[in-house]
């Protein structure tokens, strides 16, 4: 082949890099836009850091406080701990119905999916449930009668016994 044939041969269009990449670029784009949604579609469950029902207008958020109005005229406190076998909740202040099952909520900051609730029974010194649960990550706690009337909240720091347990509002 001389140099004049060279000249006049033509390379396939599939030959050259930047035909690779007009097509390329675009379909890296498609590719990542489907692989969001696929992640943002699975964590769409529960990313509020508060479990409480709230109505929403427009962008005001309104979430009943009774039960904590309720805790705090009651004066109520408590200790929730953990022996590795099971969960024990101590009174520490107030008037508690020490005859009534509690609902203990023990809410992961971040997933949802590792929420759980706990019914304690009444016991000698509190109440008490036999399950037992992880305490290698921080929980947000809340504790409440079955019926709702009040609560008390607080957050478990990872690797720790014990929680206090105290009204969300403030005297």
């Amino acid at each position: 082949m001389n140099a004049g044939e060279r000249e006049t041969t033509k390379r396939s269009a599939w030959r050259e890099p930047m035909v690779w990449l007009v097509a390329a670029i675009p379909a890296a784009a498609v590719f990542a836009t489907f692989a969001l949604l696929a992640v943002a579609a699975r964590s769409s469950g529960n990313n509020d850091s508060v479990a409480d029902r709230v109505q929403r207008t427009a962008q005001v958020q309104v979430a009943d406080l009774g039960p904590d109005a309720q805790a705090r005229a009651l004066r109520l406190s408590a200790v929730v701990r953990s022996d590795g076998s099971g969960i024990d909740v101590l009174p520490v202040e107030g008037e508690f119905d020490r005859t009534a099952a509690l609902q203990l909520s023990l809410r992961h900051p971040a997933r949802a999916d590792l929420d759980r609730t706990l019914r304690l029974a009444p016991s000698a010194t509190g109440w008490r449930s036999d399950d037992a649960f992880a305490l290698d990550h921080d929980w947000n706690v809340q504790l409440q009668p079955l019926d709702g009337a009040w609560r008390l909240q607080g957050r478990w720091t990872a690797r720790r016994q014990a929680v206090y347990l105290h009204p969300a509002l403030g005297e």
